[in-house]
């Protein structure tokens, strides 16, 4: 592979464009993702495994790397600021971004997807997908939700088929999809009576919120690190099916 553009979170939409029309061939990698490249041991091992997919890929790719587009405002976390200046630091080419732009009416969001009736897995893959792309999903068919997803994408994304495609995603994802990755009000969106699963990935830092809302409107609370365990799995499973 050469000529990549990496890429985390969420960058702005103008940063992207323009390295779109800069680097015409080149190829956009979310290093949010694990590929499954080789481990580093730059992190603790009670550390965020998202951060740790970003360091592993980055240094994977590094000889191929043109630039690493790195939101690190409250549209993304410290500790991406954190790895973007260490990243700097060990030569790669870091443009950061901050992209806390506050939604001017939460109740008229566009988000065909995270309400479509597509699978969960799906939902999330083609939101995250649509940060690069910016396609227009509007015609999607939506469905009446009976369960909601609210967090950040899972490292392991295969937990997400245990939903019904009737889920609706809520939390930061919908807050990417509505163009406005920082704006806290529109990540703590939630309904109530709609039986929710607040997750979120273990020692990042929105657990606390993720707890909290899931008091707030009665919802299911779970952490997991970089793959489910067959506890996790069966929590979620008995909250779908007795709620």
């Amino acid at each position: 592979m050469k000529n990549i553009i990496g890429f985390w979170g969420y960058p702005r939409k103008e940063l992207i464009l323009e390295y779109k029309l800069k680097y015409k061939d080149a190829q956009f990698i979310d290093l949010d993702i694990d590929y499954s490249y080789p481990k580093l041991s730059l992190t603790p091992d009670n550390y965020c495994v998202i951060i740790k997919n970003i360091l592993n890929n980055a240094y994977y790719l590094k000889d191929n790397l043109i630039a690493i587009l790195a939101p690190v405002g409250k549209d993304k976390c410290d500790s991406a600021y954190f790895v973007s200046e260490l990243l700097k630091k060990e030569g790669f080419n870091v443009i950061q971004s901050i992209f806390e732009d506050k939604c001017p009416d939460i109740n008229n969001l566009k988000t065909p997807i995270s309400d479509s009736a597509l699978p969960l897995k799906e939902k999330i893959e083609l939101i995250t997908k649509n940060i690069i792309e910016q396609k227009d999903y509007s015609t999607l068919p939506k469905t009446k939700a009976e369960f909601g997803f609210w967090g950040v994408p899972p490292n392991d994304l295969e937990i997400l088929n245990l939903f019904p495609d009737n889920t609706s995603v809520f939390g930061w994802v919908r807050a990417v999809e509505a163009g406005y990755p920082g704006d806290f009000e529109l990540e703590s969106y939630a309904k109530e009576n709609l039986p929710t699963v607040f997750f979120c990935q273990s020692f990042c830092s929105k657990n606390y919120l993720a707890k909290y809302l899931a008091q707030k409107y009665h919802g299911l609370y779970i952490d997991i690190d970089s793959t489910p365990t067959n506890s996790a799995k069966a929590k979620i499973e008995a909250f779908l099916k007795l709620r």
